[in-house]
Parts: structure tokens; sequence; C-alpha cells
């Protein structure tokens, strides 16, 4: 598994911690030293079944400085992709990528549940 991150994050923070308590093996990778590229974002995207915009971290700096929420609606699919490939700090955060899943920011309770499906499959 795949655990992108911000480290300086809270959120961030708290779910590497929850990782580590459950007793996950992840890989990290750092989201601003290595951004995700557009043919990552399109797996994950599938993968999540949620809407790219979901995929925009709507509360970082860089999102308000560009005024994306006003932007975002009249670009296309893959101008967005682009866009968020081109920055990782655009990126929602974290993000658990595993074989047919990925979860989009940190809610316990999500991530729990897919973890436990996930290792009743592999047994």
């Amino acid at each position: 598994m795949q655990f992108i991150c911000y480290p300086k994050c809270t959120t961030c923070q708290k779910a590497k911690k929850w990782l580590e308590e459950n007793g996950i093996v992840f890989e990290e990778r750092h989201i601003k030293e290595n951004n995700p590229t557009v043919e990552e974002l399109k797996v994950w995207r599938k993968q999540s079944g949620l809407p790219l915009k979901k995929f925009f971290n709507t509360s970082g700096l860089q999102y308000k400085a560009l005024q994306l929420k006003d932007k975002l609606p009249t670009m296309s699919e893959e101008e967005q992709f682009t866009l968020l490939a081109s920055d990782g700090m655009l990126v929602k955060r974290p993000l658990l990528i595993g074989e047919d899943f990925a979860l989009l920011g940190f809610k316990e309770a999500d991530w729990a549940t897919t973890l436990k499906k996930q290792a009743e499959e592999t047994v």
C-alpha cells in the first residue's frame, strides 16, 4: 500500500499514526516532492469512485491563490488532471492507495472498513 502525504499536515500525521498503531504495512510518499502523475490520478479516481473535484485540496493556500473555486467548473477533466499533477499541494491528502482501492482524506471509520475488507479478501 502507498500512503501519500504531506509530512507537515496534521491530518496526515494522524493517519500515519493510525496506520502504524493498526500494524498496517505501507510505503510513504511525500506528495510535494513526488507529485502524482496524470495517469496515477486517473487510476486513483476510478478506484475511489469519487468525482474528480473531490481530489482537490479546497482548503489549501494554492487552491485559493489560483481561485480554483471559480475556475474548476469551466475546466475540462483533462485540464483538471493536468493541474492536479502539476502541484502535489493541490491534491487532497492523505491518500491511501491499495491494489483495488483509493482512500482520500482521513476518515478513520472508512479506512478501517476498507482495510478490514482487504484483509478478509486476502485470507
